[in-house]
């Protein structure tokens, strides 16, 4: 087969769609050699990897030069459409929810989540809500929908009103690197940052969807723990604004009377810290209110790390019976969780052991091969 794949998301490693779009071209270029890849990029990148039959494309679009949104609509309904049919593709694959409206090649469009539809604070202007119409719309015409969770295929069904016959489940990993880290690499993590000894950790966002600020109030009422040095760590970048959208923790904590020294703000880290940071934490903490899979709270099971996390969307379906999940909007169940990892290091053992467990499920091996059946009924 020849697959194309819409490859706007390439030089966007730090989104979920990037990440996806990465593992899953490299795992398929290593495993699938009977296939030819062309990634179909928006506008020329530096450093592309070499890989086992994927080959980059650049296009050019008049339109960048006028507006980035309109660059991008423009791409993916009309240069991405135009360039399947010239490279003779037998498939297109579109690895985020932006298929064409008027596709010229079987195609294939993974819908990670419906957060723009489900969630009003995320609907975001006119514009953008035309736009989440359009290729709604679009995916109506798709031969096939990967969706990333159960969670996800039940909301694809139920909102966008596709037959639950063409949404075919398969799930995401975690990269390889995300696996215990020794003493050595989390003693240089522990420096670099300046991490306190004893820590819950807390990795992501700061939109509203991602409820830090549950986190922070459920620590809060652990006063006789962090008055013994525990210490609650927030990574990831914050933008320094206060919004509706992007509530700031430092109000949120001194509102809770935290004291300043009793949450840690590391900002960005290095993805090839993570592994060692997870590995450092007692605990991962994700009070998420929807995510359409969830890598965080595997990637820290994956290193062996205690996971807290929310019970709503696919959370469930990632955790398990492996971590602790809780009504993400519960303050005092969130507290006690936390006091029951910090305090019992029996169950931090055994939930570390069933974590790593879980995470063995999950691998981009088992994506590849699923994405490969998928792509081999479209195509016939």
């Amino acid at each position: 087969m020849r697959i194309a794949f819409n490859g706007s998301f390439w030089n966007k490693p730090t989104t979920g769609s990037g990440q996806y779009l990465r593992a899953l071209l490299t795992t398929l270029g290593q495993r699938a050699l009977e296939n030819d890849y062309a990634v179909i990029l928006l506008s020329a990148v530096s450093g592309l990897p070499s890989i086992p039959r994927v080959r980059f494309q650049s296009e050019q679009v008049a339109l960048a030069r006028v507006n980035d949104n309109f660059a991008k609509l423009w791409f993916e309904q009309v240069t991405f459409a135009r360039a399947c049919q010239r490279e003779r593709a037998d498939l297109a694959h579109v690895p985020y929810f932006a298929s064409p409206l008027f596709p010229r090649t079987r195609t294939i469009v993974t819908v990670h989540d419906l957060i723009p539809m489900l969630l009003p604070l995320y609907r975001g202007s006119v514009q953008v809500r035309a736009y989440t119409q359009l290729v709604a719309v679009a995916a109506h015409r798709a031969n096939a929908i990967i969706a990333d969770s159960e969670c996800s295929k039940r909301d694809i069904v139920r909102h966008l009103g596709i037959d639950a016959a063409r949404v075919q489940v398969v799930y995401l990993a975690a990269d390889a690197r995300y696996r215990p880290a020794d003493n050595a690499q989390i003693e240089i993590v522990r420096q670099k940052y300046s991490l306190p000894d004893k820590f819950l950790l807390y990795l992501g966002g700061y939109d509203q969807r991602k409820n830090v600020r549950v986190i922070i109030q459920a620590f809060a009422q652990l006063r006789d723990l962090y008055s013994s040095g525990y210490r609650l760590v927030l990574a990831g970048t914050m933008l320094g604004k206060d919004s509706d959208f992007f509530p700031d923790p430092r109000r949120i904590a001194r509102e809770a009377n935290l004291t300043d020294d009793a949450i840690c703000y590391l900002g960005w880290v290095d993805e090839a810290d993570k592994p060692a940071l997870y590995s450092s934490a007692i605990s991962f903490l994700f009070a998420s209110i929807y995510e359409g899979f969830g890598l965080p709270p595997l990637e820290a099971m994956a290193c062996g790390t205690p996971v807290i996390s929310s019970n709503t969307s696919s959370l469930p379906e990632i955790v398990g019976n492996a971590g602790i999940t809780i009504d993400p909007n519960d303050v005092a169940a969130w507290a006690h969780a936390m006091r029951e990892v910090v305090t019992d290091s029996k169950r931090r053992a055994e939930m570390s052991k069933l974590g790593i467990d879980q995470a063995r499920k999950f691998s981009w091996e088992q994506t590849a091969t699923e994405t490969l059946r998928i792509y081999q009924t479209v195509v016939g």
